[in-house]
């Protein structure tokens, strides 16, 4: 039953189908587009305590792998400056013979109109906390420039590489959810990324007449499925009235009478 345990295909299969973000180059990053040639058997083994984004590096990393023409160097090198983090290059490779640097994305956004009238701008995580806007300035800025650090010479020293040699990507997937009730073109963001809508505590009323599932966090990737056990409203109500006071946003799939299925998020603001 896929309530009952790890699905690690599932979740690989959801976060194939799941469309890059950006279809061509945006704010001088280029996103790394190429598509698997042929459907891929997730054989892995993850750790089931494995947080969802470095669940998301392994999907990337067996994707790249399945590649006869990719050769990969190294995955998630911690760069050190006097036994200190300084920050992690998520994937070096080879792609017929060509050295790739890649960082990896995978994110779940808000569209809030109010922020402005910039989609980039208006991008926010459910719970508020991070933005698009601040992790693309981060990928320019902090996380490919850390290819040149002077850190990181002794590791392209031992793979015998120079950092000016290298092409960097963004790998850049997201799902993307509108604000319930409106409708909004998307022309900077690829339209395929939305997957649901929002809506505030107070409106939970207009569901009553639906079910609802609630996956855990790793299980966000998944495609909507009927075959889960859902809820009433009235028997997930008392969950939600806690996460209502904690403020959380939590992800919910959403089952209305006549069978259609989508996700939504619930959110304190």
């Amino acid at each position: 039953m896929l309530d009952a345990s790890e699905d690690f295909q599932r979740q690989f299969s959801g976060f194939s189908c799941t469309p890059h973000l950006f279809k061509s180059e945006i704010n001088g990053l280029k996103p790394y587009l190429e598509i698997p040639n042929k459907t891929i058997v997730f054989n892995a083994e993850i750790n089931p305590k494995v947080r969802l984004g470095l669940r998301v590096e392994r999907f990337v990393s067996e994707e790249l792998k399945q590649n006869p023409e990719i050769e990969i160097l190294i995955e998630n090198y911690q760069v050190r400056e006097n036994k200190h983090t300084i920050g992690e290059l998520d994937c070096l490779f080879l792609r017929k013979k060509t050295p790739i640097h890649l960082e990896i994305q995978f994110k779940y956004y808000l569209i809030d109109p109010s922020l402005g009238n910039d989609e980039i701008d208006q991008c926010i995580g459910p719970m508020r906390r991070d933005t698009l806007n601040e992790k693309l300035t981060k990928l320019k800025h902090k996380q490919l420039p850390l290819l040149f650090a002077k850190e990181t010479r002794p590791l392209l020293n031992e793979l015998n590489l120079k950092a000016n040699r290298f092409e960097q990507y963004i790998y850049f997937k997201a799902q993307l959810f509108m604000p319930y009730g409106k409708n909004i073109t998307l022309k900077q963001l690829n339209p395929n990324c939305i997957y649901g809508f929002y809506f505030n505590y107070s409106e939970l009323l207009k569901f009553s007449h639906c079910k609802f599932y609630k996956p855990k966090k790793t299980d966000w990737l998944l495609e909507v499925s009927p075959n889960v056990n859902w809820l009433t409203y009235e028997n997930l109500l008392p969950q939600l009235k806690i996460y209502e006071e904690e403020k959380y946003a939590p992800l919910l799939w959403l089952k209305y009478p006549n069978g259609e299925l989508t996700k939504c998020f619930v959110v304190p603001w």
